[in-house]
């Protein structure tokens, strides 16, 4: 499938950016594994308890959507499931009200990190200049690649339709899965372009087709637009790219501030000079979990501590696997009512061992009233440094007084639990 113009310019820009959206990925990986589910409704967002069964016959039992019990979140769904109104993030009990005889698997990210790296890998053979965005997106610079400028025939964009199509096929052969791609002057209309014709699709657009294909959107549809600011262009009448473009950019500076409103209006008329950046470091690496059910911090003390314990130890494998350690150490909880609360302190020195991690996180719990049922428990840990680099100045008095609190270790996370 492929959306292209028919009046399109005859000179392409000098910049050429690609935004490639791998098709319902964790779903695709699990009909690879399951291929019989396909064009069936699956949801992914179970538990370990719900993989499928291997039965004598040599067939599988499947669980279904109708018979979860918990509060598990849709992870993804595919295109069968969100025509029925399943979606990512949305609860799996809502789900199952929308979409009782969907299947549900648990999800599996190892194998998604698997396919992701194969994917990326057969892209960077064709296009090298990749910006990673995630397991499954990326942002890519054609501006340099071979062919790219050609015309093949009477079509002018013929050697870019030519290079998506080779992307396209490298990644299929490399994971069997499909993607979509969106190539546009720059990284925002590319974003945009690449859901204009999913699944499996290629759209081509250029700056004189945005008053035509992306004025009559609607404003979510542009990265950035959250669902608070997209809510106040509502209730100002603005309900489109187009009259977000139309209207003066004093009045979304008066309404939205300075830089937000300055940006809205650029973004509008499809405006972005960011570049597609290689290589960047994280700010900060994190272990959470959602619970099945509220768990007291009382009579629960000894399954929170288990959990507690193996976040910080994930954590610490993960920090170690990436070649980071850190010096600010959170915790974040999240209570009945979704109550969220974090509280972070920093160490003298840069850590990724697991014992001084749950430590410093032991001490930042003793700072949070622990009155109501816990939903959400994480760990985080910030200011990360390459071991051996300089890990920035020493922390305060406070903080070190925080992280001296910290320097004892108690035996189970939650020996403050008897606080509660």
């Amino acid at each position: 499938m492929s959306s292209l113009s028919p009046s399109s310019p005859s000179r392409l820009p000098e910049r050429l950016i690609a935004h490639l959206d791998m098709d319902a990925f964790y779903a695709s990986v699990e009909l690879l594994r399951y291929p019989e589910l396909k064009g069936q409704a699956v949801v992914i967002g179970g538990r370990r308890a719900h993989a499928p069964l291997d039965l004598p016959d040599g067939s599988r039992r499947y669980a279904r959507l109708r018979d979860y019990t918990g509060r598990g979140v849709v992870t993804t769904s595919t295109y069968a499931a969100r025509d029925l109104g399943v979606f990512s993030g949305m609860g799996l009990m809502k789900a199952a009200l929308r979409a009782p005889d969907a299947i549900l698997l648990p999800t599996d990210f190892e194998a998604y990190r698997h396919y992701s790296r194969l994917f990326k890998a057969a892209v960077a053979e064709v296009a090298p200049v990749i910006e990673d965005r995630g397991i499954d997106e990326i942002y890519i610079d054609l501006s340099e690649v071979a062919g790219i400028r050609e015309a093949v025939g009477h079509d002018p964009l013929g050697g870019l339709r030519a290079v998506a199509r080779e992307i396209k096929n490298s990644v299929q052969r490399a994971t069997g899965l499909s993607c979509s791609i969106g190539i546009t002057p720059n990284k925002l209309l590319s974003k945009i372009a690449s859901e204009m014709d999913k699944p499996d699709g290629i759209t081509l657009l250029m700056a004189d087709e945005i008053e035509a294909r992306i004025w009559p959107l609607g404003v979510r549809k542009i990265n950035g637009i959250g669902p608070k600011a997209g809510a106040k262009l509502l209730a100002l009448g603005l309900t489109t790219v187009g009259e977000v473009a139309a209207a003066e950019p004093g009045f979304l500076i008066q309404h939205f501030g300075k830089s937000f409103g300055a940006w809205l209006h650029e973004a509008s008329h499809g405006r972005d000079k960011r570049p597609v950046v290689t290589h960047s470091e994280p700010v900060s690496i994190s272990r959470e979990t959602t619970f099945e059910r509220d768990l007291h911090a009382v009579h629960d003390k000894a399954l929170l501590g288990e959990i507690f314990t193996r976040l910080c130890q994930q954590l610490a494998s993960d920090l170690a696997r990436k070649n980071y350690c850190g010096r600010t150490i959170g915790i974040k909880l999240r209570f009945e009512g979704f109550h969220t609360v974090t509280r972070d302190l920093t160490l003298d020195e840069a850590t990724q061992d697991a014992q001084t991690i749950r430590r410093a996180a032991g001490a930042c719990l003793k700072r949070v009233p622990l009155d109501k049922r816990i939903r959400l428990l994480g760990v985080r840990v910030g200011g990360l440094s390459r071991p051996g680099q300089l890990s920035g100045p020493k922390p305060g008095k406070k903080r070190a007084k925080a992280a001296a609190e910290g320097a004892n270790p108690a035996p189970v996370i939650l020996e403050n639990l008897s606080l509660f």
